[in-house]
């Protein structure tokens, strides 16, 4: 997985990025996400992926990220051999963050240990070199609020360095060598926590540094078209599986652009579905798409290889297995009409998706943990007739959303919240045969949804949907005991998926949807609402 990225990112023909060196801390991506949000094009690779992966990049700045473990613990991340060498005889600066910062100190001969006392959460610094080179001089003035979260220390500065700003506590919170080019920042700027922490990234990169903000979705459009068209022989044909979704939907249109009726898409019902799904889906591809769609009812192939399966993880394993093979089956029909087997399979995958689905062994992401697999990702078989085709992967929703505009796709697709492809199987703990969940589950999900759309609400919540729990629960409906089960609504807010907050409804909003709920759906006597945000929890339930 990792290799495929970096291949894509050296053929691509754009400026060359800002790179960041990942060593597991859980705000890398949101360093990536800040700086995009500058219009620069910014990739993130492991931070212990070889030289040769790195400056085959040619990378015009590197940052490297935080991380959980200390320098000094056995088999802490670092980057490759050479690679300070390389960074300084090249002229490309390097920022280190947290870890990043204490592993550039070490690796340059000074001195890192665990300080006099920790320092968590919002805290205080002040720049106390002037003429800093990271800090513009507007920020250099007075105290700043930050966000820290390290145990070691830097205690000793490697030659050439200098400190430039430091804790109230007196630790060291930035330094650097300007001559190498090289900068260390103990807090978190990237954090929303580190209110001046955007300014100052902006002043570094584009003042200091000088990189270029010209990345943009119409760059990223010609770019993935070259991509395709290159990729794709021109008797080559390509499979895609349509949801109905934002990102399969942009990625269908970017594929037909690029090598037009070689594209042939289909429609999977696969038993996991929303209310009217299927329907509904086919009837927007053929008024507003203007796609040839085939739809292909697999929902008792799916069903019976989940019948008493209950581990989340194998119900997505089992779930991506069996579209790849209906997607192998459909392959025969296709060669039966053109005269040629599909060679590719086309998917919407997205940058979030392999974040989460940590890459398998040898992509070099040891210390990254995965959180879950996602089943066009970590739930793929590892032997596929068809070769991917993943034009969307180093992007975040909204900037698909974007490419989307460009594409002219319609906003009835564009703002379709996001659903998951196992589908409701992921909203329903356990076996999701049992019983019947999956009916319950669509009856409950239809009225919230429609309940928000109604209210006005739709386009300003993120995701929305409901979880059946597998669970008795006693209730009281129509002076009789009952003994039915209990759903969940969950409803966020998010710019990318990454992280999330959970929507304030209004009190009055939830009581008449529980009290519809209740009274519309046979089996259901008790609703709850989840008000987790992400982190801790992730966005679906499974």
């Amino acid at each position: 997985m990792g290799s495929s990225i970096l291949s894509d990112i050296s053929a691509s023909g754009g400026d060359n990025p800002v790179l960041i060196l990942d060593f597991g801390s859980q705000y890398t991506h949101l360093i990536t996400r800040r700086i995009r949000q500058l219009s620069i094009l910014t990739v993130c690779i492991s931070g212990t992926s070889p030289l040769h992966a790195i400056s085959s990049l040619n990378p015009c700045v590197i940052i490297l990220s935080g991380g959980p473990n200390s320098v000094h613990a056995d088999f802490a991340p670092s980057f490759p051999d050479g690679f300070l060498k390389y960074a300084e005889e090249n002229g490309v600066p390097v920022l280190g963050i947290c870890y990043g910062m204490q592993l550039l100190v070490q690796k340059l001969g000074g001195e890192v240990g665990i300080g006099e006392q920790h320092e968590y959460g919002k805290m205080t610094i002040t720049v106390v070199e002037k003429e800093s080179r990271f800090f513009s001089p507007e920020a250099s003035r007075g105290n700043q609020t930050v966000w820290m979260s390290h145990g070691d220390e830097v205690l000793g500065l490697p030659e050439g360095f200098k400190v430039v700003a430091r804790s109230l506590q007196g630790s060291v919170a930035a330094i650097e060598n300007y001559s190498k080019k090289f900068y260390g920042l103990q807090y978190h700027p990237e954090v929303t926590h580190s209110p001046k922490g955007m300014e100052s990234l902006r002043y570094f990169l584009i003042d200091v540094c000088g990189v270029h903000t010209e990345w943009n979705m119409a760059d990223v459009l010609e770019e993935q078209i070259r991509n395709v068209k290159s990729l794709v022989g021109p008797d080559e044909h390509v499979i895609c599986g349509l949801s109905g979704g934002v990102d399969s939907t942009v990625a269908a249109v970017l594929v037909h652009k690029a090598i037009g009726d070689r594209l042939h898409c289909l429609f999977v019902d696969n038993g996991l579905l929303r209310f009217q799904e299927r329907e509904r889906v086919m009837l927007n591809f053929q008024k507003e798409l203007h796609l040839p769609v085939i739809c292909i009812d697999a929902s008792e192939q799916f069903l019976a290889r989940l019948k008493g399966v209950e581990d989340p993880e194998v119900k997505r394993k089992i779930i991506g297995e069996e579209f790849i093979h209906v997607f192998e089956e459909f392959a025969p029909k296709v060669e039966e009409e053109v005269g040629r087997s599909p060679s590719f399979l086309l998917q919407g995958t997205l940058y979030p998706d392999v974040i989460e689905s940590c890459p398998p062994p040898g992509s070099g992401r040891t210390h990254s943990h995965t959180i879950k697999s996602h089943h066009n990702v970590g739930g793929l078989p590892e032997r596929m007739n068809l070769k991917l085709i993943e034009p969307l992967k180093l992007l975040f929703k909204d900037e698909v959303r974007k490419l989307g505009k460009f594409l002219n796709v319609p906003e009835s697709f564009l703002k379709r919240h996001p659903f998951p492809g196992p589908g409701l199987a992921v909203r329903i703990p356990g076996d999701v045969t049992k019983g019947n969940a999956l009916n319950i589950l669509r009856e409950v999900d239809e009225i919230f949804i429609q309940a928000i759309k109604d209210a006005g609400l739709y386009d300003l919540i993120w995701q929305a949907f409901a979880v059946f729990l597998p669970v008795g629960t006693v209730g009281v409906q129509g002076d009789q005991r009952t003994y039915g089960y209990p759903v969940v609504l969950r409803a966020i807010t998010s710019e990318d998926g990454m992280t999330a907050d959970w929507y304030h409804f209004d009190r009055n909003f939830l009581v008449d949807v529980v009290s519809k709920i209740c009274n519309q759906v046979r089996g259901v006597n008790r609703v709850c609402v989840d008000i987790t945000s992400k982190p801790p929890a992730t966005v679906e339930w499974e």
